[in-house]
């Protein structure tokens, strides 16, 4: 893992570093060997964009600004001219991360709005004796932090925060109560109490041992009721073109994920047109195959073939899983039940190039999820019931769900569009509580799933029901989970994962479409396909979307069965009591008499009890 990590105190005017896997072997000494490593500026760096001279820490002329920084800047060439003709001088030939402490300069705090890419920044300003950390506006890459005393302590991995003796390792169990519905933890919160994590878009500055945040990106749904179909495709074929060509910008090979789906199949289709040498494309698939998963092969085959890409596959198998688990668990740091495939993949992918491209992103933009499709159906049904209007005669307006009328009653029984989503989260609010006991029942005022949920979409300021629910997963579901899984699982093998759909252009841009250019009738990602026509064949954009999964499901019934009876066995889950017990074994027996539905309830129990053993033991 390549990242920054450093603390600043009232001892230290600018003890301020960058490492990859910072201070994860110390001894009793760490509170020294922190303040050494940390203020000797030392980094081991992921070298992409100049190589030779674009080591950390980075500074301006006269090193009154000290910059560490993780992820890469776009359009660093065009900021370093502008930079330079206003009088600024550079050391490096080409590194990306040396406009950062100039444009700081120039802009003051107001600096990470000239950015275009992905990062996490801590800047120092040693005049001002002040501390900056901002995180990237979709959330691409993380930053955590932990104001203990008079001191902040910083880094990309909250592993590394641990090594100061300061810190002590404490479950938030709030935070914990919503990864029972989320799967994962939500910023700016995490697993561990005194440890937050900047939210998307933020930035956090320290300065006589105070500490404020504030937002400086939010995105903002303003439909555009005019633009015509035929508008709203060739600019998002502009848009994306664009953001994959400023995504190749490498000094190393740069290759490609290709699941065969539309938004992968997009990115290599633009990728080859504009590389000059063939990409390379790495397609996963799985052992004794696996229904629903068995075509990706056959698609990804298709796009290699015909944009020429030097293709490779990985088979994972389900011993590969067993035998990484608890790797896995490591790479996060905090309990997480989404895709982990990602990390069997990486490692595959980091021993052909340093950087991929991927098509993470799009359904989040363009709708694609159930919540997404149910939206404006669910909306529609809820005002013909206001109207008193026939379900009947107005079918119609409910596609894809008009013959399912019976859940979209169901759905809407249960109350506002925040109570519906719940019912599509692992657990709802009442089943958490009928799971869980112990501490969760201690905390002085619990908020509940539900209450969070309702707030997120009371702040998307927007009519619109598919934005509406586009937004609650633009503040959620893709920085805590879709994001997270493709940092930590990737950069555990030190490979660099570009997603160019969430260049913030293109994510600006597709905020003004309404939802019928979005999804229609039953076709998600309507506009994207229509903008993809020329460059991808048929068979790939009518095919139905199936995600990038891998088959927990059957692998918990047969491999993973033994693991599972071991891991969730009355004697461990006693050992915190924070589970009732006998719910538990209930949800297994359920899954185990073929009740799928129980899969994704059993594997998140499953990788909660792993963290929890990981780092609290019994």
């Amino acid at each position: 893992m390549c990242g920054i990590c450093g603390f600043v105190g009232p001892r230290d005017d600018a003890v301020l570093g960058s490492m990859a896997r910072s201070l994860q072997h110390r001894g009793p000494d760490a509170q020294n060997l922190w303040s050494n490593e940390v203020a000797s500026l030392g980094m081991r760096r992921l070298a992409i964009v100049d190589i030779e001279s674009g080591e950390q820490p980075i500074f301006n002329e006269d090193r009154s600004i000290v910059l560490v920084f993780n992820g890469e800047i776009y359009h660093s060439p065009q900021l370093r001219r502008s930079l330079q003709r206003k009088g600024h001088d550079f050391r490096s030939d080409h590194g990306d991360g040396e406009v950062i402490p100039h444009l700081y300069e120039e802009h003051g705090e107001k600096f990470a709005e000239h950015l275009h890419g992905m990062f996490a920044i801590a800047l120092w300003d040693v005049g001002r004796r002040k501390l900056i950390l901002v995180r990237d506006r979709i959330g691409i890459k993380p930053l955590y932090y932990a104001h203990v005393g008079n001191s902040l302590l910083f880094a990309s991995e909250i592993k590394a925060l641990f090594h100061h003796p300061a810190l002590r390792k404490n479950p938030d169990f709030q935070s914990l109560w919503h990864y029972f519905s989320f799967k994962n933890i939500s910023s700016p919160h995490t697993a561990y109490t005194g440890i937050r994590q900047l939210s998307p878009g933020e930035m956090a500055v320290f300065a006589d041992s105070s500490l404020r945040t504030n937002r400086w990106w939010q995105l903002r749904f303003r439909e555009n009721l005019e633009i015509s179909a035929t508008e709203a495709a060739t600019r998002t074929t502009e848009l994306l073109s664009d953001s994959v060509k400023s995504h190749l910008l490498a000094d190393v090979n740069v290759g490609a994920f290709l699941s065969g789906g539309v938004d992968s199949s997009a990115i290599v289709a633009l990728a080859s047109t504009l590389s000059s040498t063939p990409i390379k494309t790495f397609t996963l698939i799985y052992d004794h195959g696996h229904i629903g998963k068995d075509e990706d092969r056959r698609y990804a085959q298709l796009i290699s073939k015909q944009y020429r890409t030097d293709h490779f596959e990985y088979v994972l198998r389900p011993s590969d899983l067993e035998e990484e688990l608890d790797n896995v668990i490591t790479s996060f740091d905090e309990p997480f039940s989404g895709v982990i495939s990602t990390f069997f993949l990486s490692k595959f992918i980091a021993r052909h190039v340093k950087v991929a491209l991927s098509g993470d992103g799009a359904d989040e933009l363009f709708g694609s999820y159930l919540p997404h499709r149910l939206s404006v159906p669910l909306f529609c049904y809820r005002a013909l019931l206001a109207t008193h209007s026939s379900i009947e005669h107005n079918r119609a307006m409910l596609v894809p769900f008009d013959d399912e009328i019976g859940y979209l009653s169901q759905l809407a029984m249960r109350g506002d569009e925040a109570s519906a989503r719940m019912a599509q989260y692992v657990f709802d609010d009442a089943s958490k509580h009928s799971l869980l006991s112990g501490d969760f029942f201690r905390i002085e005022h619990l908020e509940l799933t539900e209450t969070l949920t309702r707030l997120l979409y009371s702040r998307s300021r927007t009519g619109d029901p598919l934005n509406r629910s586009l937004f609650v997963d633009f503040e959620t579901l893709l920085p805590d989970q879709v994001l997270a899984f493709v940092d930590r699982l990737s950069m555990a093998h030190s490979l660099e994962i570009r997603p160019p759909f969430l260049d913030h252009r293109l994510v600006e841009f597709t905020s003004t479409l309404p939802a019928h250019l979005k999804i229609r009738g039953s076709t998600v990602k309507s506009i994207l396909k229509t903008a993809l026509q020329h460059i991808l064949p048929s068979p790939v954009l009518e095919r139905p979307k199936e995600g990038f999964i891998m088959p927990i499901n059957d692998w918990m019934m047969t491999h993973l069965s033994g693991l599972l009876d071991s891991v969730l066995s009355p004697n461990q889950l006693s050992g915190h009591g924070l589970f009732k017990t006998n719910k538990v074994l209930e949800i297994l027996s359920q899954f185990r008499s073929g009740q799928r539905a129980f899969a994704s309830q059993v594997w998140t129990i499953f990788m909660f009890q792993l963290w929890w053993n990981k780092h609290f033991g019994n």
